[in-house]
């Protein structure tokens, strides 16, 4: 069994910053990739940043420049800076372990003055 922790959501004005943290647990083995995926209301879960195992780095057009997603381990990270109300959605954690995959259980980022 493994489990994806998120935290370091919350509310933030247009233009501040945000750091999300995801910690991996349990039967963990031959990470492929680790990354952000999000769900804004009415809208299907889109791909945020991925990282691989060798540690190339995949970004959505929309966050390019602005977001850096950083691995340690079995913990991976978003660093959100230039925040939009666009941005505005529940950010998941996403393990691939190739055969599988793993979800966290979201955590709600809101950007608005």
């Amino acid at each position: 069994q493994v489990q994806l922790v998120e935290s370091g959501g919350g509310l933030v004005q247009p233009g501040g910053s945000l750091r999300l943290s995801c910690a991996a647990s349990g039967s963990i083995f031959s990470i492929y990739a680790m990354g952000w995926y999000r769900q804004a209301p009415g809208k299907q879960r889109e791909l945020v940043a991925a990282i691989n195992s060798g540690g190339r780095t995949n970004y959505a057009d929309s966050v390019r420049g602005r977001f850096t997603i950083s691995r340690t381990n079995t913990k991976v990270y978003l660093q959100m800076n230039s925040l939009k109300p666009e941005d505005t959605a529940v950010y998941y954690c996403n393990l691939d372990m190739g055969p599988k995959t793993y979800w966290g259980q979201g955590t709600q980022v809101t950007v608005s003055s």
